[in-house]
């Protein structure tokens, strides 16, 4: 008995002990499953990548395209220099020829090539010569990778428009930020088999994955109107020693834009650089003098694009939108009588006509002729601030555009609430708000178009690289806000602005143009600072082409109608036929 009890014991702990490493044995069993059928897939990646070496091929970025298939942004190869440290054998060569030939500090070759790591890039954007260059050497840890470089053919032209790539090529600026995803494309790879020192194996060839190029992109953008638009842009910021010089052309029925040009623009090729308004570059001592917020302020204003970016106070292009709105509402008839005593008393204030004997008896045409703001003022009061607030918000002023570029600037307008007489006044002729350029013109023209709205734009189509069309871009109205016959009226009026009033100076015979002058005085007032700015259309039964001309701070004579309106009368009497024989 006594000995039967001293046996169970030992039984006991066998069967514990079997059944401890049964479990074990389960459990080993279990998780070698588990990795082996469900975790395969991740160690069979892990494995690959001790086992290989990686390299990435870019992609070809997607190139970019003006209507007529005028490239714009291409790409040039380069070739990105890496070393492989434990594939070296002949360091100071490498060290030596690599220094000499990219033109880099030996010590720093140095550092790269003496530095344990997998792989160590020496230089990116690299001229292809100099890459074949290396690669004849044949030098053992030396890789040479082609890449690609952007690259514009057409320097400066629409470059506050097009934008441009950072080292990566990547977009940073314009339609280059904002198609950036259509445009990138799809990075290839080099695996390269190693064994476990990490050191290559010969015998074994490389996995090539290749890169997928990004899709080309097709613009609304003419080069040639553009590069018209930019040349006179140019001559105006010259002559009147500007602070800048802006100019749109566009299609008022879809909002096609055929050119933007905002001067001075800057080269795409080297946007980086620095230039007084001279036209010199800053010289190192400039520059090192400093800080780097100036610097980098002098480059964002540089880049910044006056048509989208920044805001103004439209002046008497503006009257426009009080002519429509006055018309909409019937309280003017184009035949309404006024009188111009060269003032108008609202409230405690006498605001003056810019002919200060004033212009007398006139009609609402005449007035309109006259750029007479005591009429419009007149034509605002009869309206009302809410009534004039409906206007502007179903003339979409209050809204952005919806343009295709990036940074599109807000309208700056009074609330209702604070909206007095004399706001009301200011407000008929321009002053007292500021939107963007393109904001203005793109109202006008939907008043001018038989009172569509459109939305601006510069992309039309993409294409992949076997010129496929992957995308068509749509920009379709969203409804209508004047109705046809007050269209038709308030062409006729700037009609009869230029034909025989204070825009007549855009007249050219054979041509029925249509338009409005601009002066308006910059804040704070009285600081002899103006913007002169003239839009217009032709032809003026049934606008085919917009444009807008904006002289920001021009020197001597500042009148809108003396210095935008014959800039204006130029670029339209050049693009009908163009736009005829080309489209």
């Amino acid at each position: 008995m006594k000995g039967e009890a001293s046996v169970f014991p030992v039984r006991l702990r066998i069967l514990i002990l079997a059944g401890a490493g049964f479990l074990l044995l389960a459990g080993v069993t279990g998780r070698m499953i588990w990795l082996m059928v469900w975790q395969s897939a991740y160690y069979e990646e892990e494995a690959a990548d001790v086992q290989q070496r990686e390299r990435a091929i870019k992609a070809a970025r997607g190139e970019i395209y003006d209507r007529n298939g005028t490239l714009l942004a291409g790409n040039r190869t380069v070739c990105t220099v890496s070393v492989v440290h434990n594939q070296i054998t002949n360091p100071e060569q490498v060290i030596s020829s690599l220094s000499d030939i990219l033109e880099l500090d030996r010590d720093t070759v140095r550092k790269k090539v003496e530095k344990y790591s997998s792989r160590e890039i020496v230089a990116t954007n690299v001229d292809k010569e100099k890459g074949d260059e290396i690669r004849a050497l044949h030098m053992a840890g030396v890789k040479v990778d082609e890449d690609y470089k952007r690259y514009y053919p057409l320097g400066s032209l629409a470059s506050k428009v097009l934008g441009f790539t950072g080292g990566d090529n990547q977009g940073i600026l314009g339609l280059e930020v904002q198609y950036d995803r259509l445009l990138q494309g799809t990075g290839g790879v080099i695996l390269t088999p190693t064994d476990a020192a990490g050191t290559e194996l010969v015998q074994e060839a490389e996995k090539r994955i290749d890169p997928v190029a990004g899709s080309n992109l097709y613009l609304t953008l003419d080069a040639d109107l553009q590069s018209f638009a930019q040349q006179t842009a140019e001559s105006l910021y010259e002559e009147k020693s500007a602070l800048h010089v802006s100019i749109i052309v566009m299609n008022p029925k879809d909002g096609e834009i055929y050119a933007m040009a905002d001067v001075p623009e800057y080269d795409l090729n080297d946007p980086f650089t620095l230039y007084h308004e001279d036209g010199s570059p800053y010289s190192d001592g400039e520059l090192s003098s400093m800080t780097e917020k100036e610097r980098s302020d002098l480059r964002n204003g540089m880049w910044r694009n006056f048509c989208i970016n920044d805001t103004y106070e439209p002046g008497s292009t503006f009257k426009i939108i009080t002519m429509a709105a006055g018309l909409s509402e019937g309280v003017v008839t184009p035949e309404s009588a006024f009188f111009c005593p060269g003032y108008k008393i609202v409230e405690d204030r006498r605001i003056r006509c810019h002919k200060r004997g004033g212009h007398g008896s006139e009609t609402f045409v005449q007035g309109a002729m006259n750029s007479c703001n005591p009429v419009f003022m007149e034509v605002g009061l009869r309206i009302g601030p809410s009534v004039f607030m409906k206007y502007i918000e179903q003339f979409r002023i209050l809204e952005k555009t919806g343009v295709d570029l990036p940074g599109e600037a807000s309208t700056i307008m009074h609330s209702l609430e604070n909206i007095g007489e004399v706001e009301l006044a200011t407000m008929s002729f321009g002053q007292s708000f500021q939107l963007t350029p393109l904001r203005h013109l793109t109202t006008i023209c939907s008043l001018i178009n038989g009172g569509n709205t459109i939305i601006p734009h510069f992309a039309a189509y993409s294409e992949d690289a076997a010129g496929e069309k992957v995308t068509c871009f749509t920009w379709e109205s969203d409804g209508q806000v004047l109705k046809p016959d007050v269209s038709e009226t308030v062409r006729t009026i700037l009609e009869a602005v230029v034909a025989e009033g204070s825009g007549n100076k855009a007249y050219i015979e054979g041509y029925r143009i249509g338009g409005k002058t601009a002066t308006s005085e910059k804040l704070p007032r009285g600081n002899g600072k103006y913007i002169s700015s003239f839009v217009g259309f032709v032809p003026a039964d049934d606008p085919q082409a917009a444009v807008l001309v904006l002289v920001n701070e021009p020197r001597g004579v500042y009148y809108g109608g003396t210095v935008c309106a014959p800039a204006a009368a130029e670029i339209l009497g050049n693009i009908l036929p163009f736009l005829e024989e080309r489209y």
